[in-house]
C-alpha cells in the first residue's frame, strides 16, 4: 500500500514536534535510544533474515553478517556522541587587544531537523531502514522518515515496527521515526518543507532526479546521495611478476562477491600491456557459477550493460558469455578486455558502471598513458593500488586520491570497515557530498554549525560552558583540550 500525502504530511509534522525533544536529550539518552534498537534487531534476527531472503535471495550467511553488521552500526554511534567530539566544541574567550577586539565566540554543531532516508537495494538492512544514514541521524537528535525500498518491501515494514517500539519503549518522542512507501511519497517527502536534509543510496539517475529536486525547493536542503562508482585498480608490473596468480584469485572473488551488487566492486583493473593476467583471471573466475540478483529490474538490465560493452569497438570478452538471461537463469561473471588508448578515445562508452558480477580488464603502455586514462574515470568510492617494495607509485597514489574517498594498498575494495576512521564517499557521482556515509563523521551530515557570541552562562549548551560539565573534548583559544 502507497503512502498518501495526506499521512504523509501528518509524518512530518509528527518529525517536526519531535526534532525540538530530540535535539534537547543529552547525548546519554540518545544513545540508549539507540543501543535499544540495537538490542531489539539481534532479538528479532532471524525472524529478519528469514524474511530478508525471502525477498532478496542474498543467503542467510550473508544476511545474518549483515544484521550484526547493522546492529554494531548502532552501537557505534551511541560511543560517538557519548565520547562527545562528534559536537566540534571550540571556545575562542574575548580578547581586547586583539585587531581587531575579539568578542566570546562558542561554537558547536546541532542537529538540522528532520531528515528523509531512501533505503538501497542492495543492503537490506545495514543501508536501509535501520542502516547507517538512520543510525547516524538519530544519533545527533534528528528524525528520521524512512522511504522504503520496493526490492525489500515487507522486510522494511517489519523493521520498521521494531525500531519504532524499541523507540517508543526506550522512552524517544513520538514521530522521531517513520516509514513510507512508494515512489510519489518518496518525491514528495524530498520536497516537504519540513525536512531539512536527504540520505540516498542508488542509482545515478534516480538519486540525481531527487538530488535536483533537493535543490530547487525554495528552501534548498543538503542531499548526501551515494550514486555510481566504477573502484578502479591499478595493477604495477612488479605486483604481476611477485604474484600474479594470487592477485587473479582476490579480484575474481571481489568482482563476483554479492553477484557483482555491492557500490565497492572493482569495476576497472589497468593492467600492464602483454601480460597473461588476463587469461588468469578468465581462469580465476570460470567456477564463480551464476547467482539471483536483487530485483527483477536489476536482472533485466545487467544482460543489457554486458551487451552494451562488448559492442564496442576493441573491446572483447575474455570469460563469460554476455548472451545471460540473469531474471530466470541469475547472473554469471563476465571479464572484458581493452587498451588505454581504447578509454581514452571512448571514455563515456566504457567508463560506464555495469551492475552486476563484471569488471573491465584495461591494459596500458606507458606510465604517462596510465595517468591520462585515469583522470578520466568518474569520481568513486575507492580506488586500489598494487605494487611491490621499490617501485615507485607516489605520482599514482596522488592521482588516485583524487578521484577517490579511500585509497588501498595491496587489498580489494568490496568490504567496509564500519569504525571512526572510515570514509565512503567520494567525488561526484560517487557522491554529491564531501562527507561519509559509513562510520563515525557520517554524522556531520545532519549538523550545522551555530556560534553563540557572548552569551550568558546560564544560556550556553553544556557543552560550552566554561567548566566543560560534560567533560568532553574540546578547542579552548585554539588548543585542544582532551575533557
Amino acid at each position: 500500500m502507497q503512502t498518501e500525502m495526506q499521512d504523509l504530511q501528518t509524518l512530518t509534522a509528527a518529525a517536526n514536534a519531535a526534532a525540538g525533544p530530540a535535539a534537547a536529550a543529552t547525548d546519554a539518552v540518545r544513545a540508549s535510544w539507540l543501543v535499544a534498537v540495537a538490542d531489539a534487531l539481534d532479538a528479532n534476527a532471524a525472524e529478519l533474515v528469514a524474511l530478508a531472503d525471502s525477498e532478496t535471495r542474498l543467503g542467510i550467511p550473508r544476511l545474518t553478517g549483515e544484521v550484526a553488521r547493522t546492529t554494531a552500526q548502532l552501537r557505534l554511534f551511541a560511543r560517538v556522541i557519548t565520547e562527545g567530539s562528534y559536537l566540534e566544541a571550540v571556545i575562542d574567550h574575548a580578547n581586547a587587544d586583539a585587531t581587531p577586539p575579539s568578542p566570546d565566540l562558542r561554537r558547536i554543531l546541532r542537529p538540522v531537523g528532520p531528515v528523509a532516508v531512501f533505503s538501497a537495494s542492495n543492503f537490506p538492512f545495514a543501508f536501509s531502514v535501520a542502516g547507517g544514514d538512520t543510525a547516524s541521524a538519530l544519533a545527533v537528535g534528528c528524525p528520521v522518515i524512512v522511504k522504503a525500498h520496493s526490492g525489500h518491501l515487507e522486510l522494511s515494514k517489519r523493521t520498521a515496527e521494531i525500531v519504532s517500539q524499541a523507540l517508543s519503549v526506550a522512552g524517544a518522542p513520538e514521530g522521531l521515526f517513520a516509514l513510507v512507501v512508494g515512489r510519489e511519497a518518496g518525491t514528495a517527502l524530498v520536497q516537504d518543507p519540513l525536512i531539512k536534509a536527504v540520505g540516498f543510496t542508488g542509482s545515478i539517475p534516480g538519486g540525481r532526479a531527487l538530488f535536483d529536486l533537493a535543490v530547487s525547493r525554495p528552501e534548498p536542503i543538503p542531499f548526501y546521495g551515494e550514486l555510481g562508482s566504477l573502484n578502479p585498480v591499478v595493477i604495477t608490473a612488479g605486483a604481476l611478476a611477485a604474484r600474479s596468480s594470487d592477485l587473479a584469485t582476490g579480484l575474481a572473488g571481489s568482482f563476483t562477491m554479492g553477484a557483482g551488487q555491492f557500490c565497492t566492486k572493482p569495476g576497472l583493473v589497468f593492467v600492464p600491456a602483454g601480460t597473461t593476467f588476463g587469461a588468469e583471471l578468465a581462469t580465476a573466475s570460470a567456477d564463480k557459477g551464476t547467482a539471483p540478483m536483487l530485483t527483477d529490474r536489476i536482472a533485466a538490465a545487467y544482460p543489457k550493460g554486458l551487451e552494451g560493452l562488448a559492442g564496442q569497438p576493441n573491446v572483447k570478452v575474455l570469460s563469460g558469455t554476455t548472451a545471460q538471461d540473469a531474471e530466470a537463469d541469475g547472473a554469471s561473471a563476465v571479464v572484458f578486455s581493452t587498451t588505454a588508448a581504447n578509454v581514452i578515445e571512448r571514455p563515456e562508452q566504457l567508463l560506464e558502471e555495469c551492475f552486476g558480477p563484471t569488471t573491465l580488464l584495461i591494459e596500458y603502455g606507458s606510465q604517462p598513458e596510465l595517468a591520462e586514462a585515469l583522470a578520466l574515470v568518474p569520481g568513486s568510492l575507492t580506488a586500489t593500488v598494487h605494487a611491490e617494495d621499490g617501485e615507485d607509485v607516489a605520482a599514482l597514489v596522488e592521482q588516485l586520491s583524487g578521484l577517490a574517498g579511500r585509497v588501498l594498498f595491496g587489498g580489494w575494495p568490496t568490504g567496509v570497515a564500519v569504525n571512526w576512521a572510515q570514509q565512503h564517499g567520494g567525488p561526484y557521482p560517487a557522491t554529491t557530498s564531501l562527507f561519509t556515509s559509513v562510520g563515525a563523521t557520517a554524522v556531520r551530515r545532519f549538523q550545522r554549525p551555530v556560534a553563540f557570541q557572548d552569551a550568558p552562562e546560564s544560556l550556553l549548551p553544556d557543552a560550552l560552558r566554561e567548566d566543560n560539565p560534560l567533560g568532553i573534548p574540546r578547542r579552548v583559544d585554539g588548543v585542544l583540550q582532551l575533557g
